[in-house]
C-alpha cells in the first residue's frame, strides 16, 4: 500500500465521505472508556475528526506522509507518520501501549493492510475488557437508473488498474478475516450494510473518480481512464454539469472485542 494514493493525496482529501456521526456515537456507546482511540491508515483523517468528537485523545497514523499533510485538523487528534520501517512495538509505543487504546477505527483502508500484522497489533493496544475494533469500507455508489449502468461501465475499465488486495473491499469484508467476538455490528463473513448518503456535483463526481488508486496506476501506465468522450457520457447520465444529485455509497462495517 505504500504510496499508494500519495501522488492524488489533495484531490483524495476533497472528495472523500464524511461518515455519519450516528456511526460514531454507536461506536462509543460500546466501548467502557472514551480516553484514547486509533484511526488506523487514517488518511487524511475524515474518520479521525468524527471519532475526536467522542473521545479525549485521537492517534490518526498513516503511512503516507503526503496524506498526512492534507490530514483535517483538531485539537484532540494528533496525526502520527507510521513507516513500514517501525517494528510492532515502536508502533505500539507511538499508539499509546498495550491495554490502553478504548477504540480502534479503520475506514476504506484495512483491505490494504498485513492483517496478521495489524490485527496482532490490535489486540496488543486495545483496552481488554471494554475496547472496540471497527472497521469498514465503501464499494458501490447509486445515483440514478440512467447513471448507474454508465457508472458500471466505467468501473469495468478500471479493474485491470486495481491492487488484488481490494478483491476484498469489492466483496463487501465477506471474505475478509476478522478475529474478534462481534459486539453486534457485523461478524466474520457477514458484515453489517450500511448506506451513506452525500450530496455531489459532477465536478465532485469526477474528483472522486480521478482519486481512485486504479485511476493513478492508469495515468502511470499512459491509460487515461477518464477521457474527454468518457467524461461527456457520465455527464450526459447525470443530467448535466450543474445539477446537484444524491448518492448514496454501499457501506459495510465489522466491529468487536478481544476474545477471551
Amino acid at each position: 500500500m505504500a504510496g499508494l494514493f500519495d501522488k492524488q493525496a489533495e484531490i483524495y482529501s476533497d472528495s472523500r465521505p464524511t461518515y455519519p456521526s450516528e456511526w460514531f456515537s454507536k461506536l462509543a456507546a460500546l466501548t467502557s472508556q472514551h480516553s484514547l482511540a486509533w484511526d488506523a491508515g487514517t488518511g487524511s483523517g475524515q474518520a479521525a475528526i468524527a471519532v475526536a468528537e467522542y473521545f479525549e485523545q485521537v492517534i490518526g497514523t498513516d503511512i503516507s506522509e503526503a496524506q498526512l499533510k492534507h490530514a483535517r485538523q483538531h485539537p484532540r487528534v494528533k496525526y502520527i507518520h507510521t513507516p513500514l520501517s517501525l517494528s510492532d512495538d515502536e508502533l505500539v509505543s507511538l499508539i499509546g501501549g498495550e491495554n490502553s487504546v478504548d477504540l480502534v477505527t479503520v475506514a476504506e483502508a484495512v483491505h490494504w493492510f498485513e492483517l496478521p500484522k495489524f490485527y496482532s497489533i490490535v489486540t496488543r493496544v486495545l483496552r481488554k475488557p471494554g475496547g472496540v475494533i471497527a472497521i469498514w469500507g465503501y464499494n458501490k455508489m447509486e445515483v440514478s437508473p440512467t447513471f448507474d449502468p454508465v457508472m458500471k461501465r466505467y468501473r469495468e475499465t478500471t479493474l485491470p488498474f486495481y491492487d488484488p488486495k481490494a478483491q476484498c473491499l469489492f466483496d463487501g469484508y465477506r471474505t475478509l478475516p476478522f478475529p474478534f467476538e462481534s459486539v453486534g455490528l457485523g461478524s466474520e463473513g457477514e458484515p453489517l450494510q450500511l448506506d451513506i448518503q452525500i450530496v455531489k456535483s459532477f465536478e465532485g463526481m469526477v474528483r472522486r473518480l480521478r482519486s481512485s488508486s486504479a485511476a493513478t496506476k492508469a495515468k502511470d501506465q499512459g491509460v487515461d481512464l477518464l477521457p474527454e468522450e468518457v467524461i461527456k457520457e457520465l455527464e450526459s447520465a447525470w443530467g448535466g454539469p450543474n445539477v446537484i444529485k444524491t448518492v448514496t455509497c454501499k457501506a459495510f462495517m465489522l466491529a468487536g472485542k478481544v476474545k477471551v
